[in-house]
């Protein structure tokens, strides 16, 4: 049954690919951002503004019969050197888009979190994701506001832009003769392509998955070392890799997870992208925005 719902943040890396996924699944797609969208659809509205606008907040949530809330400090590290706006973004601004969901009767809130709600690493960041399904919750308890909490792994993918890690190296690997890597290489992570995850966070939108905390990461473990040998095969072979030795205090070694007494159903798709398939997307759209570049200047 088609339904109305708002993707707020859905002009950026992960919200664009969600917005799409509901588009193609027959609901009726606002996108709410700060920049115009360059991934908008002829089926999809745009709504340009801020989640701090409360009153700008309101009109665009009237009517609304779901709410998918993306907006906010998504980079880890950036967090790390700017609390305050962490705070501002990530819990007032997911306070104002619930106290509007209370108002209008929204019939689901789906907010994109982090698997670093179970550790103690994170930071800022960690810390303002914790306090913001906290917030939920109570909303929840307090007004019957029906939520999912999804709390993304590491996420690769097409439209990703500098912050995105994998983005990042893959870049290097087309433009330099090396790829430094900011660890030791025995990093492991559960990779999962952002298109697996937008469907997967369409799919949640099921009965069964009505105020539950849902994991999203990928199928396979791996050590960051392999997935940059895979990308230097891809590439070149006399690609050099340097690996940093200094100590990171904000990101998981080999897993997120410490003791907690909250914990989320891992949700997974027996269909998904192949990692290699994957990394070739991103270097396709790295190439070709390479291209573009070099063709206007």
């Amino acid at each position: 049954m088609s339904k109305q719902a708002i993707v707020f943040g859905g002009s950026g890396f992960l919200g664009s690919h969600v917005a799409d996924a509901l588009s193609d699944d027959g609901h009726k797609v606002t996108v709410f951002d700060q920049k115009p969208s360059p991934y908008l659809r002829a089926d999809q509205t745009m709504i340009l503004g801020d989640i701090l606008d409360t009153k700008m907040v309101w009109k665009a949530i009237k009517g609304q019969d779901i709410i998918y809330h993306f907006a906010g400090m998504a980079d880890l590290d950036q967090s790390a050197d700017k609390p305050l706006e962490t705070v501002s973004q990530n819990i007032m601004g997911t306070v104002h888009l619930l106290d509007a969901a209370v108002e209008f009767k929204v019939k689901r809130f789906v907010f994109a979190s982090t698997i670093y709600v179970y550790s103690s690493l994170g930071g800022f960041y960690r810390c303002s994701k914790q306090a913001a399904e906290l917030f939920i919750e109570e909303y929840n308890n307090r007004f019957e506001l029906d939520f999912t909490v999804l709390r993304y792994g590491s996420l690769y993918g097409t439209r990703a832009n500098e912050g995105n890690a994998i983005r990042r190296l893959l870049y290097q690997g087309l433009n330099n003769e090396k790829i430094v890597y900011p660890g030791t290489g025995d990093e492991v992570r559960e990779y999962i392509n952002v298109k697996d995850a937008a469907r997967l966070s369409v799919d949640i939108l099921a009965p069964e998955y009505k105020n539950q905390h849902l994991v999203l990461t990928g199928h396979h473990p791996m050590k960051s070392r392999k997935m940059l040998e895979m990308i230097r095969e891809m590439l070149n072979p006399e690609i050099s890799l340097e690996f940093s030795t200094s100590s990171n205090n904000y990101h998981y070694l080999l897993t997120p997870y410490s003791f907690t007494p909250k914990i989320g159903s891992k949700l997974v798709s027996n269909l998904y992208i192949d990692m290699g398939q994957g990394l070739l997307d991103c270097l396709q759209e790295i190439y070709q925005d390479s291209d573009k570049s070099e063709k206007i200047s």
